[in-house]
């Protein structure tokens, strides 16, 4: 017979960027991959005959929010973009089970912060104030245990 496994809790994840400590996300969105759809027919098809190839490969950026702690490092990694095109970055995040272990772990290839939006500044409002990064790259890998 086989065991029920429940579906794992989307708030329990942990980000990693080379060379920045990540902790304190409060969102991760874009893990997302698709494939162009290359559509044939040749003159002896029926009419209604059109055969489906995949294309190229596309990722979605990955956009990912915190709250401002004073950290200006994403920042500076963004604004440092314009002057070396070239500092691209391994980024890991990971879902973690019940019990804090990592049961599965996106990889993103080459990424590099296409942008940086502040907060939403409002003076009769309470919230948090959010940073949003939004991160282009080349790969999304899929890691499961």
């Amino acid at each position: 017979m086989a065991t029920h496994r429940d579906p794992f809790r989307n708030f329990n994840f942990l980000l990693e960027i080379d060379g920045i400590d990540a902790a304190g996300f409060s969102e991760v969105s874009g893990l997302s991959s698709e494939y162009d759809v290359i559509e044939y027919r040749e003159g002896s098809d029926a009419l209604t005959g059109v055969r489906k190839f995949p294309g190229l490969r596309k990722y979605q950026n990955v956009t990912l929010k915190r709250g401002i702690a004073g950290d200006k490092r994403l920042w500076q990694w963004h604004d440092a973009i314009a002057a070396n095109p070239a500092d691209r970055r391994a980024v890991v995040i990971s879902l973690l089970g019940p019990d804090a272990a990592p049961v599965c772990r996106w990889r993103l290839l080459n990424a590099w912060p296409s942008k940086y939006e502040g907060p939403l500044f409002d003076a009769a409002g309470s919230d948090v104030a959010i940073e949003t990064l939004v991160l282009t790259h080349e790969r999304l890998e899929l890691e499961s245990d």
